[in-house]
């Protein structure tokens, strides 16, 4: 009897998950079909603070508008609707910070209405950049994603005299203590660098825009050469952590931090927040066939500098930021867009060999 109750259960989950509806909120609301539908390219915005559309634009809005992402569609597991537009892309907001993050994307990958074994992810989002590596409003393209909040920590009042930092990897007694870990919890990400290679190639040249404002701004960064040039394309590796940190120390163990897990491979270029949770959930559901791994890129752009100005302080330059106050806002949104949109387009264009090829420089 027990048996026969479970397996009505199941039959009841199962025609309540087939039953939900797909398009909400569109001109004519339609039934879930029967086949999954098959989406070819994922945005990931992390930040959306008003509505989708119309008022002060987030990470979402600009690709809302210009994709023309108009069907939306309830994920009630997740942060907040995701949107798709007819040519098969679906653009989703994973709100802040990596519990979100992996959460909605978590959601995403099992709903059970989508297909995402084919679909290239472009995470997209704005950042504190490397004054020492990066201009305001440029755009980087990651090879590596590290994480900046899996480790021990002791207070910086009380860090030994011999020590840069105090900050320790986790099961090691000093920071930076030989040799790293070969199995890694989610400590590094290593995205699919001809994947990365091919979406700088596809980008290097796109114009990026400047203004007096961020011209003014990056001049206070005197010694700081490439903080001095207009906004540009490159790449590099990108730090995500659960805490917004600042100034020139936090700068210099980021540095440091990603040195040490990618062998002296890596180059810390900017910051963000969400990355390791999305690539941590994304990494779950390569492993349970619902995505791919090697068709995922992370796209930050800088909104600010992650460290204060010579001269200044570090509590001076937080404070200017606080409430959103970055002095390339609109400048890094245009960049991850436009830098991001470039690499969606082609995909769509040349979906018949995209499908099942993934592009590499060369190409």
């Amino acid at each position: 009897m027990r048996q026969i109750f479970e397996l009505l259960i199941q039959i009841l989950v199962l025609f309540g998950c087939c039953s939900t509806p797909v398009f909400a909120q569109t001109a004519s609301s339609i039934s879930s079909p029967a086949l999954p539908i098959r989406v070819k390219v994922v945005v990931v915005a992390m930040f959306e603070p008003g509505e989708d559309t119309g008022d002060a634009p987030g990470e979402y809005q600009l690709w809302v508008e210009r994709e023309h992402l108009d069907q939306i569609l309830p994920l009630p597991a997740g942060y907040r609707h995701v949107r798709m537009n007819r040519d098969g892309v679906l653009g989703m907001v994973t709100g802040v910070a990596t519990a979100k993050a992996a959460a909605s994307v978590m959601a995403l990958g099992l709903d059970p209405r989508f297909d995402l074994t084919k679909a290239y992810w472009v995470i997209a989002g704005i950042g504190g950049g490397d004054p020492a590596d990066v201009s305001l409003g440029s755009a980087v393209w990651a090879n590596h994603v590290i994480d900046g909040d899996i480790a021990y920590e002791i207070d910086a009042r009380e860090i030994p005299a011999d020590w840069a930092t105090g900050f320790v990897p986790l099961r090691k007694s000093k920071p930076y203590e030989q040799p790293v870990k070969t199995a890694l919890d989610g400590e590094a990400y290593t995205l699919n660098t001809d994947l990365v290679a091919w979406a700088f190639q596809l980008t290097k040249d796109i114009h990026l825009a400047d203004s007096e404002e961020i011209r003014a701004y990056r001049v206070r960064y005197t010694g700081f050469p490439n903080a001095m040039k207009p906004p540009f394309v490159t790449v590099g590796d990108t730090m995500s952590s659960g805490t917004f940190w600042h100034g020139s120390r936090m700068d210099e163990w980021a540095n440091a931090w990603t040195r040490y897990y990618t062998g002296g491979q890596g180059n810390f270029m900017i910051a963000g927040m969400e990355d390791t949770g999305t690539l941590q959930a994304l990494t779950f559901l390569n492993q349970a066939g619902r995505a791919d791994l090697k068709r995922v890129l992370v796209l930050r752009t800088v909104s600010n500098y992650d460290r204060e100005a010579p001269g200044t302080t570090p509590a001076e330059s937080l404070k200017s930021m606080v409430g959103g106050k970055y002095a390339a806002y609109m400048p890094s949104l245009e960049a991850a867009e436009i830098v991001g949109d470039k690499v969606v387009r082609d995909i769509l264009e040349h979906w018949t060999e995209r499908e099942n090829t993934i592009p590499h420089a060369s190409q």
